[in-house]
């Protein structure tokens, strides 16, 4: 499970791989579909996960340049599970807003 998490474990990732699951996309529309991701780190995520082997890139090489990025097969896979905890969070997430709001705050201790 740690090479999960090591492989999606941050704030933006998961988001990424859920778009493309939709379908295949061109940079400025990924950026568009995922609000407020700065261009500089979903370019920086997109190479992470093309480097894993999650996303698939793919460039005509004409003018004006079309790259597209689409999910691998290992994405693809990837995204299923990540939709299975997506969902269990919507469930979930009620109780756990309750549970947070009624423990009790330590001091030094961030407000999730």
């Amino acid at each position: 499970m740690n090479v999960v998490f090591d492989l999606v474990g941050s704030k933006w990732k998961p988001t990424i791989l859920w778009r493309l699951a939709e379908g295949d996309r061109r940079f400025a529309e990924l950026r568009r579909a995922i609000v407020p991701i700065t261009e500089k780190v979903l370019t920086e995520q997109l190479r992470q996960l093309e480097r894993d082997g999650l996303v698939e890139r793919s460039d005509d090489g004409g003018f004006p340049r079309r790259v597209v990025y689409g999910l691998s097969d290992d994405g693809a896979e990837l995204e299923r599970v990540l939709d299975a905890v997506g969902h269990w969070g919507d469930a979930h997430a009620d109780d756990i807003r309750e549970r947070r709001a009624a423990a009790p705050r330590r001091s030094g201790t961030p407000a999730a």
